[in-house]
C-alpha cells in the first residue's frame, strides 16, 4: 500500500513523516524545506503480529491544488497519475482557516482521506479545544488527533489508516448546498458524460478555468464555457475561481470552525503577535537582527567575552582570561590534537617509519586534518545557534525584514529564504531554488548563493582573523558575514539591470507561531552537520592534504627535494599563476604562491584551505624572516599551525582581501555541479563560474587598493587590476546585438 502525506507548509508534515518511517528528511519551522516528495517504508503490525511495509510519501508543502507553483503541480499530478491508496491530509490546529482551504480540495477526489489533526498539545496550551469527533462528521472522512513532534496517536492515526484505506470513497463537495450549485451540478454532468475519473474536482477546476484542466479537452472545455455563458451578467466576467475561493472560506469559518472550536483563553497566537510588534518592526526589525548575529559571533570568537578589556576594567590576554566558550573549547581541542600528534610522531619512530612516511603521515596527514579540525566546536557553535533561529521560528522573521529591506534592490523575500540556507550550506540552498516560480529569478538567486558564508569558509575566518586581529576578531567575522549580504545586494541590483531585466515576483511568507527549541530536532541536525563535516575531514581533506604534501616535497623529476624548495613542484605551478593574484595584494610576497594553491584546493572543499596552509607553512622554525624553513636561523623545533603561519604572513590590509576572495569566489566543487544540475545549461554554468570568480576579484582587488592608496599606491597593479576589470565586466554584461526577424514584407528588393 501507498500512503501519500500531504499538507501545508509547516504544518508538521516532515515531522509525521520522519516520525512514521525514521527517515532523515530535514525539519525546519519555515516554508520551502520540503521540495521533492521523499518516500520511506512504515512497518504496520496487524493484530496477528504479522508486519506489512507500507510506502508513505512525503510530498511537497502546498497551500492549495491550484496550478500556481511547481509543489502545488507535482503534489497534484502524484494523486492524479500514480494514484495513492491513501491520503493523511495533516492540519495544523492552530490555523484551520488556512489548512482546511488545501482539505476541501483533497476531500473532492475519489480517494480515501484520514485527516491527522496535529499540533493539539499547542492548542490546548492556547486555551482552546477542537472536537475532532465532530469534524469528522462535517468532512465526512476520520479526523485523528496527532502531535507528530512528540509522535502521539501515531499508531491510532496508521490505524484508522489501514481500517479506511478498502473505503471505496467517492469525491464530495460542499459547492451542492451554495449559489453556485446549479453551475456546478450542470458542469458535473458534462464531465461524467466524457467519463472523466475524480469527476467533482475536475468539474469545480474547469468551473474555475483552471489552466491544466482547459488542456484536456477541447470539446469538454468548449462547452464548459457555453454553460458559464447561461449565467453571466454585466459587462464584465464572472469570477468562479474567486468566488469559489470565497465560499471554501466561508465554508470554513461559518460552518466548521464554530462547531468544532471552543476557545477558553486565547495566549499563543497573542503572544507571538506581541513578539513581533518588536522583531519585524519596520524601523527596529533589522537593527534587532543585526544585534542577534553580532551576539552569536561574539559568543563563538571573542577573546574579551564581557568586555571588561575593551573597558579597561581588566586585562587578559589569551584563553586563560575571560575568553568566549567558542575560544576555550578551540584551545582545548588544539591541546587535544597536540597530544595526538606528539604521539603519533613517537609511535612511528618506535616501530622505525621512514622519515618520508613520518614526514607525509604527521606533516602532511595529520597536520591537515588536524588544522581544520580545532575549529570544530566553533562549527558546531554556530550551527547549534542557526539551529536554534530556526527551530524558534525566528529564521521566517527574518526573510520577512530583509524583503522589505531589499525588495527596492531588486530581491524578494522569497528568493532570499534559500539564500539563507547558504548560511548553512551551498548544496541544498541552491536545490532551495526550485520553490521560485521563474526561471530568472531562480537563476539570479542561485548566482547570490555563494556570498552567504557557509559553514565550511568558518574554518578560514577561525583561522585567519583571531590570528590577525586578535581582540576584534568577533567583530571582523561579524563583518565577513554582513560583507557577504551586501555583495550579494549590489549583484543583484547589477544582474538584474543588465542581465535579468524584467523580474518580477511576489512574496507570500507564513510567519508561524514562536516555539520552543526542541532538542530532539536541534540534536538531529547537529548530528547531520557533524558526520557532514566528518565525511569531508575523513576523505577530501585527507586526500588533499596528501596530495599536497607530495607535491610540496618532489620536484618534477619526483625526487625527494626539502620543504619550500624553488623546484618543487606545487611551487612551480604556483609561481606560473601568480600574477593573476598580485594585484589583490595577499600573493605578492615571494613565499605567498602558497596561498594561491591553497584557495585552488579549496575548490575540493573550503576547508582545504587551511588543511593546505597547514601543511605548506609547515616548516620547522618558520617566521616571517626566515620563509625558507632553516633550522640553523631560529634552532626551534616545533612545526607551526595555519594559524601561526597567518599571522606571520598577513597584515590586516591582505588578510582582509585574502579573506572576501574566499568569501566570494568559486564554491567547492560539489556546489558548482549543483548548480550544473539545477540550470540544466553548460552555458549557463560557465557564465556563472565566470560571475563567481570576477566578482570575488574585483571585490578584493577593490577592498585592497583601497586600503593601499592610504599607504603606498602600486601604480603597476593598479593598472593591471583596473584593465582586468574592464575585460571581466565587459565579458559578463556586453549584450549581444541580436537580428531582427524577416518580416516578409516587400521592402526588401530581394523579397526575402
Amino acid at each position: 500500500m501507498r500512503f501519500a502525506i500531504a499538507g501545508n507548509p509547516n504544518s508538521g508534515k516532515t515531522t509525521l513523516f520522519n516520525s512514521l518511517t525514521g527517515s532523515n528528511a530535514h525539519v525546519g519551522n519555515w516554508p520551502g524545506v520540503t521540495v521533492d516528495k521523499k518516500e520511506g517504508v512504515y512497518r504496520f503490525r496487524h493484530s496477528n503480529n504479522t508486519i506489512e511495509k507500507i510506502s508513505v510519501i512525503d510530498l511537497p508543502g502546498i497551500y492549495s491544488l491550484s496550478p500556481y507553483t511547481p509543489e502545488e503541480v507535482i503534489a497534484r499530478q502524484f494523486i492524479m497519475d500514480e494514484k495513492p491508496d491513501l491520503i493523511i491530509n495533516i492540519v495544523d490546529s492552530t490555523n484551520l482557516e488556512r489548512n482546511l482551504y488545501l482539505t476541501t480540495q483533497l476531500l473532492e477526489m475519489d480517494v480515501p482521506v484520514v485527516v491527522a489533526l496535529n499540533m493539539m498539545d499547542v492548542i490546548k496550551r492556547e486555551g482552546s479545544i477542537i472536537d475532532s469527533e465532530v469534524l469528522s462528521q462535517i468532512l465526512g472522512v476520520p479526523v485523528v488527533p496527532v502531535s507528530a513532534l512528540k509522535s502521539g496517536n501515531v499508531k491510532l492515526l496508521m490505524n484508522r489508516c489501514v481500517e479506511y484505506v478498502k473505503t471505496q470513497r467517492k469525491g464530495s463537495t460542499f459547492l451542492s448546498a451554495t449559489a453556485l450549485a446549479e453551475q456546478y451540478e450542470k458542469v458535473l454532468k458534462l464531465v461524467n458524460e466524457h467519463q472523466i475519473k475524480h469527476p467533482v474536482f475536475h468539474a469545480i477546476k474547469l468551473l474555475e478555468n483552471d489552466s491544466i484542466e482547459l488542456m484536456h479537452d477541447i470539446a469538454l472545455s468548449a462547452g464548459i464555457q457555453n454553460l458559464k455563458l447561461e449565467y453571466e451578467t454585466g459587462d464584465k466576467p464572472f469570477d468562479y475561481e474567486a468566488e469559489i475561493a470565497d465560499l471554501r472560506y466561508k465554508f470554513i469559518t461559518d460552518d466548521v470552525k464554530p462547531k468544532v472550536v471552543k476557545v477558553l483563553k486565547n495566549t499563543g497566537a497573542v503572544n507571538s503577535e506581541k513578539i513581533d510588534r518588536v522583531l519585524t518592526h519596520r524601523v527596529w526589525g533589522l537593527p534587532v537582527f543585526l544585534v542577534l548575529m553580532f551576539a552569536i559571533f561574539h559568543i563563538i570568537f571573542s577573546k574579551d567575552f564581557l568586555f571588561l578589556k575593551s573597558f579597561g576594567i581588566m586585562e587578559f590576554d589569551g584563553p586563560d582570561g575571560l575568553s568566549s566558550p567558542g575560544v576555550l573549547l578551540k584551545g582545548y581541542m588544539e591541546s587535544f590534537q597536540e597530544v595526538v600528534m606528539a604521539q603519533a610522531g613517537l609511535l612511528l619512530e618506535n616501530i622505525g617509519a621512514t622519515g618520508w612516511a613520518k614526514g607525509a603521515i604527521v606533516d602532511g596527514l595529520l597536520k591537515g586534518i588536524c588544522s581544520v579540525l580545532t575549529f570544530l566546536p566553533q562549527i558546531l557553535l554556530l550551527f547549534l545557534s542557526l539551529s536554534i533561529l530556526e527551530d524558534s521560528g525566528y529564521m521566517s522573521r527574518i526573510a520577512f525584514i530583509l524583503d522589505r529591506a531589499l525588495k527596492r534592490f531588486g530581491l524578494s523575500g522569497k528568493a532570499f529564504i534559500p539564500m539563507l540556507m547558504g548560511f548553512g550550506c551551498s548544496v541544498p540552498a541552491m536545490m532551495g531554488t526550485r520553490t521560485l516560480e521563474s526561471v530568472k529569478e531562480k537563476r539570479m538567486t542561485l548566482m547570490l548563493i555563494p556570498f552567504f558564508s557557509c559553514g565550511a569558509k568558518m574554518v578560514i575566518w577561525a583561522t585567519v582573523v583571531p590570528a590577525v586581529f586578535k581582540n576584534n576578531a568577533d567583530f571582523v567575522i561579524f563583518c565577513i558575514y554582513i560583507t557577504g549580504i551586501i555583495v550579494a545586494i549590489i549583484g543583484a541590483v547589477m544582474l538584474k539591470k543588465t542581465v535579468f531585466k524584467g523580474i518580477k515576483s511576489n512574496f507570500i511568507l507564513e510567519l508561524p507561531v514562536y516555539r520552543y527549541p526542541r532538542l530532539k530536532s536541534i540534536s538531529f541536525q547537529l548530528w547531520e552537520k557533524l558526520k557532514g563535516f566528518l565525511t569531508t575531514v575523513t576523505t577530501v581533506i585527507a586526500a588533499s592534504t596528501l596530495i599536497i604534501w607530495f607535491l610540496q616535497n618532489f620536484d618534477t623529476s619526483l625526487n625527494m627535494v626539502s620543504e619550500n624548495s624553488d623546484s618543487c613542484i606545487l611551487k612551480i605551478f604556483g609561481d606560473a599563476i601568480k600574477w593573476v593574484f598580485a594585484p589583490l595584494g595577499f600573493a605578492q610576497s615571494p613565499d605567498n604562491w602558497k596561498l594561491i594553491v591553497a584557495i585552488l584546493t579549496g575548490l575540493l572543499a573550503k576547508e582545504a584551505v587551511v588543511s593546505t596552509m597547514g601543511v605548506l607553512y609547515n616548516a620547522k622554525g618558520y617566521d616571517p624572516g626566515n620563509r625558507d624553513g632553516d633550522d640553523a636561523t631560529t634552532g626551534n623545533e616545533e612545526s607551526v599551525t595555519a594559524a601561526l603561519a597567518a599571522n606571520a604572513v598577513f597584515t590586516p590590509l591582505t588578510a582582509i582581501s585574502f579573506v572576501v576572495f574566499n568569501l566570494l569566489v568559486i564554491p567547492c566543487f560539489a556546489a558548482v555541479a549543483t548548480a550544473r544540475s539545477e540550470l540544466k545549461s553548460a552555458k549557463w554554468t560557465f557564465f556563472v563560474i565566470l560571475f563567481w570568480f570576477a566578482t570575488a576579484w574585483v571585490t578584493s582587488f577593490i577592498v585592497y587598493q583601497t586600503g593601499a592608496l592610504l599607504k603606498d599606491v602600486n601604480l603597476t597593479n593598479l593598472i593591471i587590476g583596473v584593465l582586468i576589470i574592464a575585460i571581466i565586466l565587459f565579458a559578463i554584461f556586453r549584450r549581444k546585438k541580436k537580428k531582427d526577424k524577416c518580416a516578409g514584407c516587400d521592402k526588401c528588393p530581394k523579397g526575402i
